[in-house]
């Protein structure tokens, strides 16, 4: 999945706020959620814009940034 379908930043959209594209929810939210010590489901459960395939993309590229970081 490209990045751009993954999450996306404009200033019109929450003020340039990275998002997953094609909704208004803010990365954040679901970094919050993993911190919390919810789990994806019940985070997509609150956001069903969100699709579970873009969740797990964007953990994957996460992943693969801390990696690089540390190879």
């Amino acid at each position: 999945m490209s990045h751009s379908k993954i999450i996306t930043a404009t200033p019109d959209v929450m003020s340039g706020t990275p998002v997953f594209a094609g909704t208004r929810v803010p990365v954040q939210t679901l970094l919050d959620y993993l911190k919390a010590g919810e789990s994806i489901y019940d985070f997509l459960e609150g956001f069903p814009t969100v699709k579970q395939e873009q969740v797990i993309a964007f953990l994957e590229a996460a992943e693969a940034q801390i990696v690089k970081l540390v190879a």
